[in-house]
């Protein structure tokens, strides 16, 4: 039964990790047997937006419990995972990849990643163990993967913004359809537009699931 990390950066696409990505992860994983570990940073969100109005509010808020809520409580500090005890990894998208795990909504390709966040997916690409990205998380792992000088093939859809940027940090954009998925089988990378493109929760979940399928084909 392989065991596969979950990285959450919140609750909630605006903030924090985009819920039915979450959701649609945990599931696929659920279905194909997989021990799920969820985890997060213990930091402060960047800044809460009230998913109502959608504007900013000045509440304070923790990612790590924040991202218990999608867990059910089942939820550790990122820092302290380690590669060792996975056999894969996973990064739902929504805001909170973007400004909580990393700095890409402000800074771009010179973003910096968490410490503990960039030090397990460094140690997951350096032991070789499959990790995916969903969304815009993708671009985090582009940074990750292209200060060890990997050059991932990655998609985040086809945003040509987004994808210069991943070209930059050093890795290879490749468009991809929501339903779709982009899997990069020397480096065991697997990536996947859902909300960068996706219309709704079904198309979405299509490319989640190709996602989670071929991921875990990857381990070894």
């Amino acid at each position: 039964m392989p065991k596969v990390g979950v990285i959450l950066s919140g609750c909630g696409f605006l903030d924090g990790a985009e819920i039915h990505e979450a959701v649609c992860t945990l599931l696929e994983l659920d279905r194909h047997g997989a021990t799920i570990v969820c985890c997060a940073p213990d930091i402060d969100v960047v800044q809460v937006v009230d998913h109502a109005t959608k504007e900013p509010t000045r509440e304070s808020r923790n990612v790590l419990k924040e991202a218990a809520r999608i867990a059910r409580g089942d939820i550790r500090d990122v820092a302290t995972v380690q590669a060792a005890e996975l056999d894969a990894l996973v990064l739902p998208g929504g805001f909170g990849a973007a400004k909580n795990l990393c700095s890409f909504a402000d800074e771009g390709a010179q973003c910096r990643v968490n410490p503990d966040v960039e030090a397990l997916i460094g140690d997951m690409l350096d032991q070789k163990k499959p990790v995916g990205a969903i969304c815009i998380a993708p671009a985090l792992l582009a940074r990750v993967a292209g200060k060890k000088g990997i050059k991932a093939r990655v998609t985040i859809g086809n945003d040509a913004g987004t994808a210069g940027a991943i070209n930059a940090m050093g890795c290879e954009h490749v468009d991809c359809a929501v339903t779709e998925c982009v899997a990069d089988e020397t480096h065991k990378v697997v990536t996947t537009p859902a909300y960068m493109l996706g219309p709704g929760p079904a198309a979405i979940h299509a490319g989640i699931a190709s996602l989670v399928e071929k991921l875990l084909a990857m381990i070894g």
